[in-house]
């Protein structure tokens, strides 16, 4: 097994003219790959678990609402933003007239970032893909995540290949809106631009030539929706797809995403985890709590202590469920238990956990009590052996019928 290696942070992969003039999906993103692979080792081809494909037109407001969504998939990284990769002089050149930056140098660029360690849990792609062969690589590229998940799904490294989670969000706004706030977006940055010749210490904005020319502008909001909305529609039926309405004020749009991104996390785990908690049902109002963790806890109890976490399911299913459904209207459910299975740190934190993930609220307190097993008549000596009560306190969101 080889160290592994750090992806230095914007060094593109050395570009084949013909790659970028055959338009080959193939052939791109094969080469990539091997060099990759080559670089970096075949174990350590380890990809983020969940990937936001963040699209929108000129002005939708990708930027001002990268935040929002991160927070909300509990994402603590930074965005990876496809335009600041892109900041060669060529680059740079093709952007200021509003045309795009070859495939294969975007998708080159994508490919070394998303190795990074500090994408492995999730991040958000700002500007992929937005093009048809760009949509083919990623495709290739799952395809490949979804390889390496086998090949390496039961083995040591089985936690590093997990299930991949793909998401597209498209901020979507009309070529009036478009064009009316790339122009305000122009006019602002003249201003920083003013600004910051003045103070030593300001920071340059980013200038766009398409924010101050009207024509540019429309010529840019065309040119997605020829070409990237096309690219990111043909994904629709293969990944999880969110169309967000970002015509609104900031509070609106940010309503907007939380309605579409609220959390599935069948759609995430192993399939052979979701299969073990299919007769767990789902509350109806599931509570995220550190859902990245708790996502890679639940996968690692299949993958590695698979006996245990069994058990554990099954307890649940047979000795507790029964029970909660009885509370259904009260939303609170207490149950005693001295199963021995219990006695197990870890078969508690599974019992949490899965509950957790079902979206309730699990609780267990242990109680020692003191049972009188004999007495010496002689003496009068009373002899005690204790008995270890688990109480599991379950609390959901209850019914919502009104009693009178």
């Amino acid at each position: 097994m080889t160290a592994q290696t750090e992806p230095a942070p914007v060094a593109p992969v050395v570009t084949k003219r013909s790659d970028l003039e055959i338009k080959d999906a193939q052939l791109i993103f094969g080469s990539i790959w091997r060099e990759l692979e080559s670089e970096f080792g075949h174990e350590h081809m380890r990809f983020p678990k969940e990937i936001i494909l963040l699209g929108g037109a000129p002005g939708a407001g990708k930027g001002t609402n990268t935040a929002f969504i991160a927070k909300v998939r509990g994402l603590t990284c930074q965005p990876i933003v496809i335009s600041s990769l892109l900041n060669s002089p060529a680059a740079r050149a093709l952007k200021d007239a509003g045309s795009m930056v070859g495939d294969r140098d975007v998708i080159g660029l994508v490919l070394r970032e998303l190795l990074r360690a500090e994408f492995h849990d999730g991040v958000i792609l700002d500007g992929f893909p937005r093009t048809q062969v760009q949509v083919e690589c990623l495709k290739l590229l799952v395809d490949k995540m979804q390889a390496l998940r086998r090949e390496f799904y039961n083995t040591p490294l089985s936690i590093h290949f997990r299930q991949p989670t793909i998401h597209i969000m498209v901020l979507f706004v009309d070529e009036k809106e478009s064009v009316a706030r790339q122009l305000k977006r122009g006019r602002e940055t003249k201003v920083l631009i003013e600004l910051a010749a003045r103070t030593a210490d300001s920071p340059q904005p980013e200038d766009r030539p398409t924010d101050h020319d009207e024509s540019l502008a429309r010529r840019r909001y065309r040119v997605f929706k020829e070409q990237t909305w096309e690219a990111l529609q043909s994904l629709k039926e293969i990944f999880h797809y969110h169309f967000i309405n970002a015509q609104g004020p900031v509070a609106e749009v940010e309503e907007n995403i939380l309605r579409e991104l609220e959390y599935q996390s069948t759609l995430e785990l192993d399939s052979r985890t979701v299969d073990r908690l299919r007769g767990v049902p789902v509350a109806s109002d599931i509570i995220i709590h550190a859902r990245q963790e708790l996502v890679k806890r639940l996968d690692s109890y299949e993958l590695e202590h698979g006996r245990l976490f069994a058990k554990v399911v099954a307890f649940i299913e047979n000795k507790i469920i029964p029970i909660v459904l009885r509370h259904a209207i009260s939303g609170t459910a207490h149950i005693n238990a001295e199963d021995n299975l219990l006695d197990n740190p870890l078969a508690l934190a599974m019992l949490i956990d899965v509950f957790s993930e079902r979206g309730y609220h699990a609780g267990v307190d242990i109680h020692r009590i003191e049972i009188p097993d004999q007495i010496e008549l002689s003496t009068g000596k009373l002899t005690c052996r204790t008995k270890k009560v688990f109480r599991i306190e379950i609390r959901f969101q209850g019914s919502e019928i009104r009693r009178g």
